[in-house]
């Protein structure tokens, strides 16, 4: 087994699926276009799925990328040895072109033989089937044939082997998932990768997508049966080392040596250092790539903006831990941006702005942290006995952003107490109610392609070509999230519209869509896009073939789409409101109305 920096993995991943025909795809972005189920891309599948769903991709049927994507599920387990907030993941695809065997073959090969991986170490996971789905032992049989023993595979359900859909229908199927085993005992006889004890740690998914879920809920076979794998860049790197945390891989090893140098403290002098350490190399590595984005957010109080807010806060708590200046945090995503500027430009592009709002958000959080230490002052005085209540506690938290470690040590110093059962009560019920509004907020699926999604997608296109004509060819856009009901568009403008700018738009928009005009579209190389003045955000976000879209003489953009065939079947424009997005970038709700 081969111990590997971050680099040489990226490289031989990549080298390796371009031997054997995949077309290399650049990162998309980490803000997603016109999903309104995530904030972020979570997976390298995202920008994907309309090629899932079966639109041709101008770069053939055999893809793979190294993807940037971010998960803040879990952002306050980070500081563990596991948890990361933004990751990079391997991938590759294929689009109704080779399946289980071909992709179990490679990911075998490229472990085995590039990896220098034994086959001892391996153990894998397949569907054990139910009512919807036979047991898969083509996937068992072919891992079998290919020397992994049949006690190092394991008959899963639909929890831990099953993808998708991501919405109510659309495809999905059984996956195989491949660990490698750290060595340690199992944990009972029932021990199996399933289990969380640290045996078997998961680094490669292979999902074969060959079902589709109909609205009655019946599975039907695909007619194009895909394969989507994944294949974390950072734990497959820590695995290698043998180490037990990816804080102690190249991914954040010069960072920690940075801290400990500003800081004066060792990073493993105690766990709560070594907590604080993870969490600001880990928020700050990912803030820095979400501002330093080709469709880059600035913090706010919603959306994006809020996550990126949050992920700035509470590394700025945890610099007061280890006695750091906040101010300091800004030459930690200089670094960050020096370190990735190779493989993402995309950060040194945007590097003015991403330190200058990072900047601007530490010195309006530090101001608020001092307000939170006075009512923690305040509501001390008032503490019936020795014990600080748990709702308080995590008032402090919610509204100040105290984490509750910082409010105990705090309290203590003052003799008191602070009640965890009582604020881990509250946090619960505050999750609860936020995952109800996010579950509301994004119910529209992944794969929301619908008529309506469609038309509104294809209105985005006009109304930006609009807004254009109007405001300036310096407007573009900064995001875009469209549900069945309405189209929300951020761009960039450094004032609110007048109502007569608005209205101009609208009419503009509307006038297009009287026309009827024919939306054809045409694969091209990125030059020829640019030589048809297309509307893009040029550079290495794109492949060496992009589609570009026709709105008649009216616009040329390049988009993966889907879009209507004529604009007459939009219906009627309308903005509904526009409003302030972040510092410098306006947002627009509009509707189509029959």
């Amino acid at each position: 087994m081969k111990a590997l920096k971050s680099y040489e993995l990226r490289k031989q991943y990549i080298e390796f699926f371009k031997e054997r025909g995949h077309a290399v795809i650049p990162s998309s972005s980490l803000i997603p276009e016109n999903d309104p189920t995530v904030l972020f891309t979570t997976a390298g599948m995202h920008p994907l799925v309309p090629y899932l769903l079966g639109e041709k991709h101008p770069e053939g049927r055999r893809l793979t990328d190294v993807q940037k994507c971010v998960r803040t599920g879990d952002i306050d387990e980070v500081g563990d040895a596991t948890h990361c907030t933004f990751f990079e993941m391997l991938g590759n695809w294929s689009l109704g072109d080779y399946f289980k065997k071909e992709s179990i073959t490679f990911s075998f090969d490229f472990l085995t033989k590039v990896l220098g991986i034994d086959v001892d170490k391996i153990s894998v996971t397949v569907f054990k089937g139910d009512e919807d789905a036979p047991r898969d032992e083509e996937s068992a049989d072919i891992w079998n044939s290919l020397g992994i023993p049949r006690d190092h595979i394991f008959y899963l359900d639909k929890k831990h082997n099953w993808w998708g859909p991501a919405g109510i229908t659309g495809p999905c199927g059984p996956d195989t998932e491949i660990f490698m085993d750290t060595g340690k005992p199992k944990c009972s006889e029932h021990c199996d990768p399933s289990c969380d004890c640290g045996k078997y740690v998961e680094i490669w998914n292979n999902v074969f997508m060959q079902y589709n879920k109909t609205k009655e809920g019946t599975f039907e076979p695909l007619k194009q049966k895909n394969v989507d794998t994944g294949m974390g860049l950072e734990r497959t790197v820590c695995m290698l080392a043998g180490v037990g945390s990816v804080y102690e891989t190249d991914f954040f090893s010069d960072v920690i040596a940075m801290l400990e140098e500003m800081s004066g403290h060792s990073y493993k002098e105690s766990e709560s250092v070594t907590k604080a350490m993870r969490i600001i190399s880990d928020h700050i590595r990912t803030a820095t790539f979400i501002m330093g984005d080709e469709r880059g957010v600035t913090p706010s109080n919603v959306d994006q903006g809020y996550v990126l807010r949050r992920l700035i806060r509470r590394a700025v708590r945890y610099a007061r831990v280890i006695d750091l200046d906040a101010k300091r945090l800004i030459e930690i995503s200089d670094k960050y941006v020096s370190k990735y500027g190779d493989v993402y430009p995309e950060l040194c592009e945007n590097k003015a702005k991403v330190l200058s709002e990072l900047e601007t958000e530490i010195d309006r959080f530090t101001r608020t942290l001092e307000n939170g230490l006075k009512e923690l002052y305040k509501v001390l005085k008032y503490v019936n006995g020795d014990t600080l209540n748990g709702k308080t506690a995590f008032r402090l938290y919610d509204t100040y952003g105290f984490p509750i470690e910082m409010t105990e040590e705090l309290a203590k110093e003052e003799g008191y107490k602070v009640d965890i059962e009582g604020y881990h009560k509250a946090f619960e019920e505050h999750q609860k109610k936020s995952q109800a509004g996010a579950e509301q907020k994004f119910k529209g699926g992944l794969q929301d392609n619908t008529e309506l999604t469609t038309n509104l997608h294809t209105a985005t296109h006009i109304m930006l070509q609009s807004l254009k004509r109007v405001l300036g060819e310096e407007v573009n856009q900064k995001g875009s999230n469209i549900t069945a009901e309405r189209l929300r568009f951020d761009f960039n403008f450094s004032r609110p519209m007048t109502k007569e700018e608005i209205e101009k738009v609208e009419n503009m928009v509307n006038d297009v869509i009287s026309k009827d005009l024919t939306i054809t579209c045409e694969e091209m190389t990125v030059d020829e896009a640019m030589k048809k003045n297309a509307i893009g955000v040029f550079g290495s976000r794109y492949g060496e073939i992009v589609k570009v879209y026709s709105i008649g003489d009216f616009d040329v953009q390049i988009c993966g789409g889907p879009h209507a065939e004529r604009t007459g079947i939009l219906g009627k424009f309308r903005i509904v409101k526009e409003q302030s997005s972040s510092a410098g970038v306006r947002r627009i709700k509009a509707v189509l109305e029959k």
